[in-house]
């Protein structure tokens, strides 16, 4: 069952399974999803670790505010949130805008992390105008006209139609994503560009990008890798955005190696 903190002025959504007495690890969702999407994370994860879900600032549960917000700002609601539950360091996985808070953390809040996990997702995403082009259509027509383009996006054509349930789910969150937080979180991608602070990570980091992924391709992923010294990067065959959903056992069990590892 989800609670709330107050942390960094608002009030923040968040979970978590498994043993109380376990290293913990903690997962951030994509854009226009909530902290749901791990789902089919928790039964695997949960036999070794405590596993802490979050929602990001205007997603699923956790408090919107009016934008534009920033990367490093996303990653001060993270750092909030661990002070307010008194959690010294954690395992940090990120996906898509996820892991674009991932490596702000990893290279600016490297006490906090014992190693970062980075999923389909980039440090820079240009063109800044098919941000302006999103931000438009959420002001106008609401989060739920995203819910074809991102889905079609997000997973392949085969998942699709073989997983009706799991996409109505996708269409839930992404509808229920408040305006206010998607136009701030793309005001934040939009301006992004860590390519700088790469170098700055030095703990044990993975990169995961599925090998159909349309928006984070595999070149995004690979850039990461030559930028972050010593990384390792995993491509999940037949899976578009979000493998953890797409290629569940895939996924997990590539996570769960990297982090028995270290």
């Amino acid at each position: 069952m989800s609670s709330r903190v107050k942390a960094n002025g608002i009030e923040i959504s968040y979970q978590f399974d498994g043993p109380a007495n376990a290293p913990v690890l903690m997962l951030s969702n994509s854009l226009l999803t909530d902290f749901g999407m791990w789902d089919l994370q928790v039964a695997a994860f949960t036999a070794k670790y405590r596993l802490l879900r979050y929602d990001t600032r205007g997603h699923g549960g956790t408090q919107a505010t009016p934008g534009p917000y920033t990367i490093d700002l996303l990653a001060a609601d993270v750092i909030a949130l661990l002070d307010a539950l008194r959690i010294d360091r954690v395992d940090f996985l990120g996906l898509s805008m996820g892991g674009m808070i991932a490596q702000c953390l990893a290279a600016k809040h490297p006490a906090r992390l014992r190693s970062v996990v980075l999923c389909d997702t980039a440090c820079h995403l240009p063109p800044e105008s098919a941000w302006d082009d999103r931000i438009a259509l959420a002001q106008s027509k609401g989060t739920s006209a995203f819910v074809k383009g991102m889905t079609e996006r997000w997973l392949t054509q085969a998942y699709r139609e073989s997983h009706p349930a799991q996409m109505e789910k996708m269409a839930t969150m992404i509808s229920r994503t408040a305006v206010d937080g998607l136009v701030g979180c793309a005001h934040a991608i939009k301006k992004m560009n860590q390519a700088s602070i790469l170098a700055d990570i030095k703990m044990p980091t993975l990169i995961i990008v599925g090998e159909q992924d349309v928006g984070t391709p595999v070149s995004a992923a690979e850039f990461l890798q030559r930028g972050i010294q010593g990384s390792k990067l995993v491509v999940i065959k037949d899976a578009g955005h979000l493998p953890n959903i797409e290629q569940t056992d895939m996924f997990n069990r590539a996570v769960l190696e990297f982090l028995g590892g270290n």
